[in-house]
């Protein structure tokens, strides 16, 4: 039986990362992977979403054209090769990890890895593995609704929207996290007739209430219809399409689409990895860890999707490295969850930080609140794109960068820099004092500061 000092089960974000971290801290590693490396990120979700957002805002700069005083006529696109290139996209980086696990020296097994106690992993094609360090970076898949199961035809998960052989005419997206509104955007810009069912009251619901809105605002400017505080009923399917009663406070509707996509959550792949031979726990359906994310069981670790939220590719691979580190004997800062920023790569975009207005409200603090929208900043303008806000929160009494949360053109780039901040502990003296470049867009983060402390310049 081959032994490991690491192995890992799952060649996601956080598994192949922490792969990597173990074998440069000179750690004898295997990553076990069922299906495709790089994970569900790569394969089927962050990379190959955004190529084909990327060809819906070329779509959508062709079509406003005009705007910029050039004249473009019979714009079409092909969905077809459209999905082509984001697969392509993910192709080239799956090979660009293939190269980085021999770089490294790191063996990959293909297969399924279960646990069978000791520090043993049973492989699915019939061999076994002994280590002294086991991660789990299992990952997790989308969530159904029962009556609602995906069928790949007229009901998708992500997967199938990823991939459509055309168009549809129209499509209803229940769940409007980041998932479900990065669709809705795509398809909005494509000409699909684009609906978005939600059960809370507002969409994005874990984002601060006032930028949810603005969003709510400006999806719905650009034709995309939503439906809060909604519940599913009756669903009946025909050869090439659906009806979907809708109940909204004790309103039932009817909504007809061709195509319906699941975007209500995920599950974490807990099952088949031999946790019952184990003294893991799991809590809603997802492993418990510490702060190191080591669970109960000595020497099993669990990072990403697989122990619980936010279900972030970078969450995952900061995990991984920490992992790597803390199992080498090194002393790895413990990962402050509020300085996790969360994007969404709709159009316009969505990023955020930290806490919300109204969860600093909660917490009983004092706090300042600056705001700076881009119709006021000759960046934006110029680009033509003027639709966003960027907005911080501070704690009025130590100055502490309590949260920031944006909607906007590239506010997804932009984020970072508040992420760093927190990160640093820099309170909003320092923010006051930094010199940002103009012309730029990040000119509004410095307004927004000084917003918050009455000495915007610019509105």
């Amino acid at each position: 039986m081959e032994e490991y000092d690491v192995a890992v089960i799952g060649g996601g974000p956080g598994g192949y990362v922490a792969a990597i971290r173990a074998a440069q801290l000179g750690k004898k590693t295997v990553v076990i992977e069922r299906e495709h490396m790089g994970g569900i990120c790569l394969n089927w979700g962050c990379i190959p979403t955004k190529a084909l957002l990327r060809s819906s805002e070329i779509l959508h700069l062709a079509q406003h054209a005009k705007d910029f005083g050039i004249e473009i006529t019979g714009i079409k696109f092909d969905i077809k090769k459209m999905v082509e290139r984001s697969r392509l996209v993910s192709k080239q980086l799956s090979s660009g990890i293939a190269s980085l696990m021999k770089k490294n020296k790191i063996t990959v097994i293909e297969g399924a890895g279960k646990l069978a106690g000791a520090g043993v992993i049973d492989i699915s094609t019939g061999s076994k593995i002994k280590a002294k360090a086991i991660i789990l970076a299992t990952g997790a898949r989308a969530k159904s609704i029962p009556g609602y199961e995906p069928d790949g035809k007229i009901i998708w998960t992500y997967k199938e929207a990823m991939v459509p052989e055309h168009t549809p005419t129209s499509l209803v997206i229940v769940g409007s996290g980041a998932i479900g509104i990065e669709f809705a955007s795509f398809y909005n810009t494509l000409g699909v007739d684009v609906t978005v069912v939600e059960a809370q009251d507002r969409i994005l619901p874990l984002e601060d209430v006032e930028i949810s809105t603005l969003a709510q605002k400006s999806f719905e400017k650009h034709g995309i219809k939503f439906i809060t505080n909604a519940k599913l009923g009756k669903i009946t399917k025909h050869q090439n399409s659906a009806e979907i009663e809708i109940n909204n406070a004790g309103k039932v509707n009817v909504l007809r689409a061709d195509r319906i996509i699941m975007a209500v959550g995920i599950i974490a792949n807990t099952e088949n990895i031999g946790l019952e031979k184990t003294k893991i726990k799991l809590d809603r359906g997802h492993i418990i860890t510490n702060q190191f994310c080591a669970t109960d069981e000595q020497g099993i670790y669990a990072i990403g999707d697989v122990a619980g939220a936010p279900w972030l590719a970078h969450k995952a691979s900061h995990e991984g490295v920490m992992v790597a580190e803390y199992i080498a004997g090194h002393k790895p800062h413990a990962i402050e969850r509020s300085n996790i920023p969360g994007c969404v790569y709709s159009h316009p975009q969505i990023a955020s930080v930290g806490m919300t207005e109204a969860a600093a409200k909660a917490s009983g603090k004092d706090i300042k609140v600056g705001k700076f929208p881009f119709i006021a900043n000759g960046k934006a303008i110029a680009l033509g794109e003027t639709d966003g806000l960027i907005k911080t929160i501070f704690d009025s009494k130590t100055g502490e960068l309590l949260g920031a949360h944006m909607i906007g053109m590239e506010v997804t780039e932009m984020i970072q820099g508040f992420v760093i901040a927190k990160n640093l502990e820099t309170t909003e003296e320092d923010l006051l004092h930094t010199i940002f470049a103009h012309p730029t867009l990040s000119e509004m983060m410095h307004e927004s500061v000084l917003s918050a402390y009455g000495k915007a310049i610019h509105i």
